[in-house]
């Protein structure tokens, strides 16, 4: 059986952490959907139905891959995937051919013959397939369709939890005494190639714990289950709470709490993350710190895109893009969006809330970012201070994004100024 995934229109909700990446790469537990499908159907071959302007890096990063290629789907039945369906390696077992899933009237999954491919060549994918899921039996699919950046978040331990009773091979537990466990040693795996070093706390009473080949635990970190710890991450005095991933190659100090960290995140120093998802490359300067909590414990409300939603949710923390920085002592208010290639430099208050993609904070005033050459030097730099190279492909693909948000850009900086000249005529 083939594979595809799928992105809809609901994918454009996720915000800022989307912009440069399918639905379906985006991280909950120890995955993105990608990665678990993929492992668990074990598919001779897979393709995606994306946006055009991902194309081009998805395709240099996944040279295997099928892209919005209608012809491909001709060839052999294939089995297509909502990029926004949270599934387990459990849902995955015995689906059946001839039904759809559906989650509250959203198709989850579906098997295409090859004789429907030429409903595809038009270009509308979703039109396509739900055209197909008429002809289809519906069930109810399990797991939960993600709509929103805190709904991966709010899913995160309890996949963490299912990805790890799904390992085949659960590795071992640091036998040397000056390491601790509370808890079963059962719900704890370590890679033998993993480097714990002594006095490193695993708490596995509320959930499982997984290290990661080649992460490295430093002394007077602690670990609280459900956490998963990936390939290369290094801790450095953390604090790690349960529902936390920390994705590859992370360097990561402080207190992290219920937050997914995609990979290469640079949070090196103090400061607290919670109940946020932070993308790609971002660096959270020393002290950096937001808040997931509001005062009076009402539901906490996000900006994306410049419209405010509701999460429904007591705690709600912040939703950064790939390729932004922060200075010293940065402090994000509940419910935060920070967009791509952020510039943020504090002026010892709480950040607005609404940073879109590209723009700055200079000291309390948002404005637009530093010019984009310089920005793109500074990611470059990044990158291969970890062995990484920023593509012509993707620099392009940052280019694209610079234009397409240039609205959103202009508008968030002439309703910061108002708010700011009405703030200062109420106080004169």
């Amino acid at each position: 059986m083939r594979i595809a995934f799928f992105e809809d229109h609901e994918c454009l909700n996720v915000g800022p952490i989307a912009l440069l990446r399918p639905a379906f790469d985006l991280v909950c537990g120890h995955f993105a959907l990608r990665e678990r499908v993929l492992r668990g159907q074990g598919a001779s071959r897979w393709g995606v139905f994306i946006r055009d302007w991902l194309a081009e890096t998805w395709h240099e990063q996944h040279p295997e891959c099928e892209i919005n290629d209608a012809r491909w789907l001709a060839e052999e039945p294939t089995f297509f995937v909502n990029g926004r369906w949270l599934a387990s390696f459990a849902n995955l077992q015995n689906i059946d051919p001839n039904v759809v899933g559906v989650i509250d009237g959203t198709v989850a999954y579906i098997t295409l013959a090859p004789a429907e491919a030429a409903l595809f060549e038009g270009g509308d994918w979703e039109q396509a397939i739900y055209q197909i899921a008429r002809t289809r039996r519906r069930i109810e699919a399990p797991g939960k369709l993600f709509q929103y950046p805190w709904q991966l978040v709010e899913e995160n331990a309890n996949q963490i939890r299912a990805d790890f009773e799904a390992r085949t091979a659960r590795g071992w537990f640091p036998s040397h005494e000056q390491v601790a466990l509370i808890g079963p040693a059962k719900h704890v795996s370590v890679d033998r190639t993993a480097q714990i070093d002594p006095f490193v706390v695993f708490d596995s009473t509320r959930g499982p714990i997984s290290v990661d080949a080649g992460a490295v635990i430093q002394s007077f970190t602690r670990l609280e289950g459900p956490c998963h710890i990936a390939t290369g991450a290094r801790l450095f005095r953390a604090n790690i709470r349960g529902g936390t991933t920390i994705g590859p190659g992370c360097r990561i100090g402080g207190e992290i709490e219920a937050s997914i960290l995609h990979a290469h995140v640079n949070k090196y120093h103090d400061g607290f993350l919670g109940h946020s998802y932070v993308a790609p490359w971002v660096n959270l300067g020393a002290l950096s710190t937001n808040s997931d909590l509001k005062n009076d414990y009402s539901a906490v409300r996000v900006p994306l895109a410049g419209k405010s939603i509701d999460t429904r949710l007591a705690k709600a923390g912040c939703y950064i893009g790939d390729h932004t920085k922060t200075g010293l002592g940065s402090l994000f208010n509940t419910g935060s969006s920070v967009g791509v290639m952020c510039m943020i430099l504090p002026g010892g208050e709480l950040l607005p809330k609404h940073v879109p993609s590209f723009t700055a904070v200079w000291h309390g005033e948002l404005a637009d970012a530093m010019p984009l050459e310089r920005s793109l030097a500074a990611a470059r730099i990044a990158m291969q201070r970890r062995g990484h190279e920023l593509t012509a492909a993707q620099e392009r693909l940052l280019r694209l994004v610079y234009q397409s948000t240039q609205a959103e850009r202009d508008e968030a900086i002439v309703r910061f100024q108002e708010r700011r000249e009405r703030a200062a005529s109420a106080s004169a």
